[in-house]
């Protein structure tokens, strides 16, 4: 198993040496931060592979720190919440988390998570699966070996999840993709049944194409089925 740096962001020391410990165990390098600002002053040096985010910390938060990271960095994070309700999950996953702990949580769950994510962002340098490293669809251009999205001439800044889906959904433009194809591609099997992953996801790529072009419908929704790209936009 490929090794990986994680950094994790708790102000209750026991959370980061459970957490620690166990990740280490497994060969990962890891790091800590107590709170929000010390964790974006981390980012730069330590340079993670994904981060562990505790949402409820005084001063600033976790959610401020994941809107302030997501305006420099797309690095994967998880956030850990102590509150069982949806709430902090949506709003984790609005401003751009890929995944959520609920504690307290057990190893097998933070193993499960953190190799569930770091899976999915591993083909983010693998080669293009289309023949061409280009695709248009309207005034839609992906560069599949860059990893970059433009609607006209502007760039859409989409998230590792983000433009995983949207390249899923442009390469079956026309045909109607089911929630659980969608979770199982781009997110894991295991994900397959987690619809709100999926409609926080199209909700924000729909919100970004939509600050470019308000116009633009290209993502039709099939309530109950799953999403499709438009052929003719």
């Amino acid at each position: 198993m490929k090794k990986h740096k994680i950094l994790i962001v708790d102000d209750e020391p026991k959370i980061i040496r459970f957490i620690s410990a166990n990740l280490k165990s497994l060969g990962h390098e890891t790091a800590a931060c107590s709170n929000g600002p010390e964790a974006l002053e981390t980012i730069d040096s330590f340079d993670p592979d994904l981060l562990l985010l505790d949402i409820m910390m005084p001063g600033m938060d976790g959610f401020e720190v994941l809107r302030r990271l997501r305006s420099f960095s797309n690095v994967p994070v998880i956030v850990l919440t102590a509150r069982s309700d949806s709430s902090d999950k949506v709003q984790g996953l609005n401003l751009g988390a890929d995944d959520y702990l609920t504690k307290p949580f057990s190893l097998d769950e933070l193993f499960a998570r953190v190799n569930a994510v770091l899976r999915r962002f591993e083909g983010r340098t693998s080669a293009p699966s289309s023949s061409s490293s280009e695709i248009e669809l309207g005034a839609v251009r992906l560069n599949l070996a860059q990893r970059r999205t433009w609607l006209g001439e502007t760039e859409v800044k989409f998230t590792e999840t983000e433009y995983n889906l949207f390249v899923l959904l442009i390469q079956n433009a026309g045909k109607v993709m089911t929630h659980e194809q969608l979770l199982s591609d781009v997110w894991g099997s295991e994900y397959r049944d987690d619809v709100e992953y999926l409609r926080v996801a199209i909700a924000r790529i729909r919100q970004k194409l939509k600050q470019i072009d308000d116009t633009l419908d290209l993502i039709v929704t099939y309530p109950g089925v799953g999403y499709m790209a438009r052929s003719g936009e």
